[in-house]
């Protein structure tokens, strides 16, 4: 049996931002695994070098996750009645 390979597709800043897209591509079918540091995971860091998080994917999956983490940050995950707010109201929406 050989063991599974596995890729980095993205490297986030903290492990909400992390999660999130793990939650994202979870949902596509597609098998997640998050890395982050031992210090800046015990500690809750979101910042710098220690509050990075990498994500990774098997190598099979490596493009359909690529292709999804691309549609998310061109905004092709946005509902319709957030598409029509203005910029400043998507990302602050008090």
């Amino acid at each position: 049996m050989t063991e599974q390979q596995w890729e980095i597709v993205d490297v986030v800043n903290g492990e909400f931002q992390a999660q999130l897209l793990r939650g994202l591509l979870e949902a596509q079918g597609v098998l997640v695994q998050l890395s982050q540091e031992g210090a800046g995971r015990a500690y809750g860091l979101s910042v710098g070098a220690l509050g990075e998080v990498q994500i990774l994917v098997p190598t099979d999956s490596k493009d359909l996750a690529e292709q999804i983490l691309k549609d998310y940050y061109e905004g092709k995950f946005i509902s319709e009645d957030e598409a029509d707010l203005p910029n400043s109201e998507q990302e602050n929406p008090d």
